[in-house]
């Protein structure tokens, strides 16, 4: 049985004006938020507690960043993997190159990722120019890249049940979220329809689950971010005061607040003067939680 959820409604925590706010992740270690915007090519961070702000660009757009098991973080950018230092005392983020799953799809980049149960960097690329279905998921460890699905235009995702053994991945253009059998050695099998999104509610983007292993989808174009049980039904959903809501993660000390990021990519002049807040970021609190912070361990760094 699922928690029946009472939500707070969503407050702005950072103006951000993002073009394509992308990839929050919540740092215990650190109790701060970062996430990024992936056409600005920025890195950000947040101390709610303290209300702290740090900011950091790179020298290509990032689709994701996340913790690393030995302190740093690994990030997704356009030209492939890498180990990334974030100093408060500099301007941009220090990179080191790791490897590129993807060296001669030059119109490609990196647009979601997530650490697994395995501690591997599981990531998705896509088609930059949004038209063709070049994109895949990989899997990405020190020991090599397996090529977990492919013929993506957008993807997203990943996300991964509480107990592992469900990969949830998304094809955004087909508006379908594919869930796949999971074991212990990061093998995928078994692909099969999860979700159709319906037209009305826009594209499936980004997503987590809770603890209870429902998931949490965010529309674009969609106005809203939607709870779906094990067995994808839909539960409930948020509205939200912007159309294009791209992703979202439990975080803050009892990982009962929803951090949302949103992007303004594609809006015309008149909708963002309806909407003065698309893409900053936003939290909702819950009675319910998400699982703690998974950091990366699958060597490199």
């Amino acid at each position: 049985m699922t928690t029946f959820v009472t939500t707070s409604g969503p407050k702005l925590i950072w103006e951000g004006g993002a073009i394509l706010g992308e990839g929050p992740v919540w740092v215990d270690r650190e109790n701060a938020l970062y996430w990024v915007d992936i056409k600005n090519s920025a890195i950000h961070r947040l101390d709610p507690t303290t209300n702290t702000r740090n900011s950091w660009k790179t020298e290509t757009p990032i689709g994701a960043l996340h913790p690393a098991s030995n302190g740093g973080f690994i990030g997704a950018l356009k030209n492939g993997i890498h180990k990334v230092k974030l100093d408060p005392a500099l301007e941009n983020a220090i990179l080191d190159f790791l490897i590129d799953p993807e060296p001669t799809q030059k119109d490609n980049r990196f647009n979601d990722a997530k650490v697994g149960p395995d501690g591997a960097l599981w990531a998705g690329s896509m088609d930059d120019l949004e038209k063709n279905p070049k994109g895949s998921l990989y899997r990405i460890t020190k020991d090599g890249v397996t090529t977990i699905d492919r013929d993506y235009v957008i993807t997203n995702g990943p996300a991964f049940s509480p107990d592992g053994k469900i990969l949830y991945h998304t094809d955004t253009l087909k508006r379908t979220i594919f869930a796949f059998d999971l074991d212990n050695s990061g093998n995928a099998r078994n692909k099969r329809v999860f979700i159709n999104i319906p037209l009305e509610n826009g594209h499936p983007d980004g997503m987590t689950v809770d603890t209870e292993g429902c998931l949490w989808v965010c529309h674009w174009g969609g106005w809203r971010i939607t709870r779906y049980s094990p067995e994808g039904i839909e539960l409930m959903h948020i509205k939200m005061p912007v159309a294009n809501i791209t992703s979202c993660v439990f975080g803050g000390d009892n990982h009962q607040t929803l951090f949302v990021t949103t992007a303004s990519k594609g809006l015309s002049d008149a909708e963002k003067e309806v909407q003065l807040h698309a893409g900053g970021v936003f939290s909702i609190e819950l009675n319910i939680s998400g699982p703690a912070t998974r950091y990366y361990d699958g060597g490199f760094i």
